[in-house]
């Protein structure tokens, strides 16, 4: 159960950071918390983080880096980069919004500031309101339902982040300007990656 906790926990993590500004409050959790630190080692060494107040910190470099990479150089969204027209689909056609209803998943997009529910930190949203269902299963000792929403992560993550965030986030590394976001970017490729391994070789025995 403490695994899959902290399999929420990062997915919950990895989603903030991504789909919207830093704020005071995410800073906080994030410098007060020496595990999520420990992840982000450029993050944790960076002279600037300490020299700044917070407020200073997000408004000069944090923020200006969060719209370069999310609006002004990339584009964070899942049908950019599987359609051939490179066009977001905003609508009901979105290939994520069926997987989403069959687990009770709704976005709000006027909280989260996308225009379409492909978002790579909706989609990251997604995956920890998945492990969430995981650890209400286990804790009603319900093997079944553990299973089947294993199930669900390993195929979400095979059909829609696997196939297309490794480039974004592999482009956010590139184009990052702050450690945080470089950090950030780094870590979620990791642990999407190595959480998809983990759920295959699970699923397999």
């Amino acid at each position: 159960m403490e695994q899959t906790q902290a399999r929420s926990n990062i997915y919950a993590l990895l989603s903030r950071v991504l789909m919207q500004e830093a704020d005071p409050e995410l800073i906080d959790i994030i410098n007060q918390d020496e595990n999520i630190l420990e992840m982000m080692p450029n993050y944790k060494a960076w002279e600037t983080r300490s020299t700044l107040q917070s407020s200073e910190l997000i408004e000069q470099q944090l923020n200006p880096d969060f719209v370069n990479i999310s609006l002004l150089h990339l584009i964070p969204y899942e049908t950019f980069y599987t359609r051939e027209d490179q066009m977001i689909e905003t609508g009901g056609a979105n290939p994520v919004t069926d997987m989403y209803s069959a687990y009770d998943f709704m976005v709000d997009f006027e909280a989260a500031r996308v225009v379409s529910a492909d978002h790579i930190g909706v989609e990251l949203e997604f995956m920890h309101h998945l492990c969430e269902a995981q650890l209400n299963a286990m804790n009603d000792n319900d093997g079944e339902a553990v299973k089947e929403m294993m199930d669900v992560e390993r195929t979400f993550l095979d059909k829609h982040l696997v196939r297309w965030a490794p480039l974004y986030l592999l482009n956010m590394k590139h184009e990052a300007r702050t450690p945080l976001y470089y950090d950030a970017a780094d870590m979620a490729l990791e642990f999407m990656l190595s959480d998809f391994q983990y759920l295959s070789e699970t699923a397999a025995v």
